[in-house]
């Protein structure tokens, strides 16, 4: 990912500030929510005390609604 941005700068020319195009922005908050999302991910593997494959639990799910 590239972002071009341009900096606001106070009288000393300390960067104060930064602008973004919008386009930039909403790959830099895509890219943040994919990482929250990997985090998640992550811990809740590591909390999880085991989990299953997503096709036999589907199966589990079908056949709990035929039981119904």
């Amino acid at each position: 990912m590239t972002v071009q941005a341009q900096y606001l700068v106070d009288k000393k020319g300390q960067k104060k500030s930064v602008v973004l195009s919008i386009e930039s922005y909403i790959s830099l908050l895509e890219h943040l929510e994919d990482l929250e999302d990997a985090l998640d991910l992550k811990k809740a593997k590591e909390s999880a005390g085991s989990f299953i494959d997503f096709e036999p639990f589907v199966a589990k799910l079908k056949k709990k609604k035929h039981l119904l």
